[in-house]
């Protein structure tokens, strides 16, 4: 075996093509292997090992800075730069990261996770370079479905303009996570043609220098005419316009010429974009076939590709997808707005039901959020779906665009709350402290799919901005049970008791319930309250029941500062009698979350009824007693 002899670039440099080819199976067989067992990010890193290997072979990483866009595909790169032994771990708790992580390699010259950051940040390496009088270079690889972020073209732009030693290599496979839309991806399917027209040229040219005295005539002015030709079919006269040289396309399963092509561009001292055109899931049938759902998969089978994962409670995007196709049977108001996130969040059935009325912006928050903003102008009821994560990539747009104007635009802000294995870049820790302080918006998160239907009714009804934020879990079928009707603004106070209340939002309160049954096993009376709405608060209830229970435990699985706890803590301080309550904030640290399964992280972070219990626990002063 090859690959567990690697143990940095260097190795690979002195193999011939024949072992580099049976090297790329070698790994294609160990990422599918250890995927089907930790789930991940397999179709990415399955369509890029052959091009991985041929950066490696050429280039001299980590001298070489090698800058990948959203990581997603670098699991190939991981493995052929001394991680093969701790390969095992990826994803799980105290393991690698399945992002690059500077902390975890110096062969990961830049952090990632979200889209279209690689051409701005290699670039910024490549002027750090040039300010500080050194010698390498600078290889950023951008997948066609990242280049639809708006990001990467600012960092084109500005690369174009400096004139930098710069490699942009452009994996063009036809599909980010839902299929690629937009003009930019008909442009790279329709460019890959383009051999077309340089034997179409050549072959004119010399047709008309054989005739006889005005062939040389003609072949003038068929050079002066070049130009004007060009733009309609010649490849890459886009990024030739924006300062790049082109070179492609390329076939990225040829290692060969992957190899070649890379020896001769790294005598550029130029921006330089190499177009490489991948098959996205290569080497899986499972995948190929289906790479959307082998994107970001779970556990599964190795001889069939089924997922191990047990059918059971259907999750909330999938309730929120249901519930929002059935009411646009009923509104034609209702359009659906993604950012490359059809399936993710749910929203396949809509997109099926109402192709019209469904728009996949591709990987372009920002436009999503300000495209909804304009036809909410225009009466239009515009839901839009995106990952709590990714939605800070629209931060200003939300205020200005919408909250500003006071549109009536539904935020569905998925995967809210931990995640799990993705880790630090795609936990939804942040969305509560990030959006509650914006004037004119509406925060709700619902416990259970009851609600869930409720508040989009609520939410679609509104004349304003809102928000119904939920986690990725299941449902809980005993909090299913136990719902009452939802009315704007206010609480539902799930089970009395008198010495203390826990205040919950959304996917915690089936933590607290459990926790107030542990308490009252101890004598204690506690109190669980489902808090719905973050903004506005119930505040006639948070204070009612601060002047009768007097101690509060507040829940969230957001951030402490500037989260639900931070907003009943202000509310309190503004009345005389409600000052010397005591409260106590359950909720994450000031400190990235690392990855691993979600339950393990939630107990970590005594987040779970464990947490909940226990600081209930120590409010009541009695956590040395019981």
């Amino acid at each position: 075996m090859i690959l567990k002899d690697i143990k940095s670039p260097m190795d690979i440099k002195q193999l011939e093509i024949a072992e580099l080819e049976e090297l790329a199976q070698e790994i294609r067989d160990c990422i599918i292997n250890r995927v089907s067992i930790n789930g991940g990010h397999l179709a990415s890193s399955l369509g890029v090992i052959e091009l991985t290997i041929a950066m490696h072979y050429v280039f001299k990483s980590p001298h070489d800075k090698i800058i990948w866009d959203v990581g997603h595909q670098c699991y190939p790169h991981k493995l052929l730069t001394g991680r093969y032994d701790a390969f095992d771990t990826l994803r799980q708790y105290g393991g690698i990261s399945g992002f690059p992580r500077r902390s975890e390699s110096p062969h990961d010259a830049f952090g990632a996770g979200h889209s279209s950051t690689s051409i701005s940040a290699a670039l910024g390496i490549a002027e750090g370079r040039e300010l500080t009088s050194r010698h390498f270079k600078v290889i950023a690889v951008i997948g066609d479905g990242a280049m639809t972020g708006g990001l990467a073209f600012e960092g084109l732009n500005n690369a174009g303009h400096l004139k930098r030693d710069l490699i942009v290599i452009l994996n063009d496979n036809e599909m980010s996570i839902s299929k690629n839309v937009g003009a930019l991806s008909s442009y790279l399917t329709k460019i890959m043609a383009g051999n077309l027209y340089k034997k179409l040229k050549q072959e004119t040219k010399n047709i008309i220098e054989t005739i006889p005295k005005v062939g040389g005539h003609f072949s003038k002015l068929a050079q002066k005419t070049e130009d004007t030709l060009k733009y309609f079919i010649l490849p890459g006269m886009l990024f030739e316009e924006l300062g790049f040289s082109y070179t492609g396309p390329v076939d990225g399963h040829d290692i060969t010429k992957l190899i070649d092509t890379f020896q001769f561009i790294r005598q550029s001292t130029t921006p330089m974009l190499v177009h490489v055109v991948t098959t996205k899931g290569k080497g899986y049938e499972f995948s190929e076939k289906n790479p959307a759902t082998f994107h970001g998969v779970g556990p599964f089978e190795l001889d069939t590709g089924e997922l191990r994962t047990s059918p059971g409670k259907p999750s909330f995007s999938a309730v929120f997808g249901r519930h929002l196709t059935d009411m646009a049977e009923k509104d034609p108001r209702i359009v659906a707005v993604t950012a490359a996130m059809k399936e993710g969040t749910g929203l396949r059935e809509f997109s099926v039901r109402f192709p019209e009325r469904f728009y996949d912006v591709g990987i372009a928050e920002p436009h999503a959020v300000t495209f909804a903003a304009g036809m909410a102008t225009q009466g239009l009821r515009p839901v839009v779906a995106i990952y709590s994560t990714f939605l800070q990539r629209a931060y200003d747009e939300i205020i200005h665009d919408v909250c500003l104007q006071n549109l009536p635009v539904v935020f569905a802000v998925d995967r809210s709350g931990i995640v799990g294995e993705d880790g630090p870049t795609h936990h939804g820790v942040y969305d509560i402290s990030f959006l509650r302080h914006i004037p004119n918006l509406t925060i709700m998160s619902p416990k259970n799919s009851i609600e869930m239907k409720e508040m989009l009714k609520l939410a679609v009804a509104h004349e304003g901005p809102s928000v119904i934020r939920y986690s990725r879990d299941t449902m809980n079928e005993e909090i299913e049970a136990s719902t009452t009707h939802v009315e704007m603004g206010k609480a539902e106070v799930i089970e009395e008791g008198g010495d203390v209340a826990i205040l919950a939002v959304g996917s915690c309160v089936p933590a607290a319930v459990a926790a107030a049954r542990r308490l009252r096993e101890d004598g204690i009376s506690a109190m669980v309250v489902n808090m719905r709405f973050i903004k506005p608060l119930d505040t006639a209830l948070i204070i009612e029941i601060a002047g009768r229970v007097r101690k509060i435990v507040t829940v969230e699985e957001n951030v402490l500062a500037g989260g639900f706890g931070s907003s009943v803590l202000e509310l309190l301080n503004t009345g005389t009698d409600t000052k010397d309550v005591d409260v106590k904030i359950v909720a994450l640290p000031d400190r990235f979350i690392e990855h691993g399964k979600q339950s393990l992280l939630r107990h970590l972070y005594a987040i779970d009824d464990d947490g909940i219990y226990i600081a209930a626990l120590s409010l009541m002063k009695q956590l040395n007693e019981v």
